[in-house]
């Protein structure tokens, strides 16, 4: 896995857990926010991921 692609499942993590605890707090619009990043970061991981994989295929290849 891509050093960027591990970096990004981090931080999405920790925001699912930030989101939660927002949530159990009361406090939803920062929960809503917390959300909107994890599935930003979620994004980013997956592409970090595809494009890794897309690179060794071509050094494998070419």
């Amino acid at each position: 896995m891509p050093r960027l692609a591990l970096y990004a499942l981090i931080v999405c993590a920790l925001a699912v857990v930030a989101a939660v605890v927002s949530f159990v707090e009361g406090t939803v619009l920062i929960g809503v926010v917390w959300v909107l990043l994890a599935g930003l970061s979620s994004n980013m991981c997956w592409y970090y991921v595809k494009r890794g994989r897309a690179v060794r295929r071509e050094s494998v290849t070419g």
